[in-house]
This record gives structure tokens, C-alpha cells and sequence, in this order.
């Protein structure tokens, strides 16, 4: 888990464009986001494999 003072950090409008940062809002990961849903790949994963993400499916072949 991610520390609530580096949590309220991100939020917070920088001083410089390029030091903003994205974050999981579910987790407070830094790492391993995902733009396109706006998560990081754990809770993407969990969020996925309960069918809650809308057009994403487990692959199998």
C-alpha cells in the first residue's frame, strides 16, 4: 500500500507540468497503470476476473 502523505502528494496540482504523476485511486499504486482504465494491473486483474470491467474477458487458448 502506498502512503497516505505520497497519496495526497499526487493529488495535489505541481509546480511542474512533468513532475505530475498518475495513481490508482483504488490502491494508491504508482506503478503499473493503465490509462485506458485508470487503474493499475492488480486491480485491474481482480476488477477483471469478477467481470466487473465492461468488454474484457480472460483469454484462454
Amino acid at each position: 500500500m502506498a502512503k497516505k502523505s505520497l497519496i495526497a502528494k499526487a493529488g495535489r496540482k505541481q509546480k511542474f507540468g512533468v513532475r505530475s504523476y498518475n495513481r490508482c485511486p483504488l490502491c494508491g499504486r504508482s506503478r503499473a497503470y493503465f490509462r485506458k482504465f485508470g487503474i493499475c494491473r492488480l486491480c485491474f486483474r481482480k476488477l477483471a476476473s469478477q467481470g466487473e470491467i465492461t468488454g474484457v474477458t480472460k483469454s484462454s487458448w
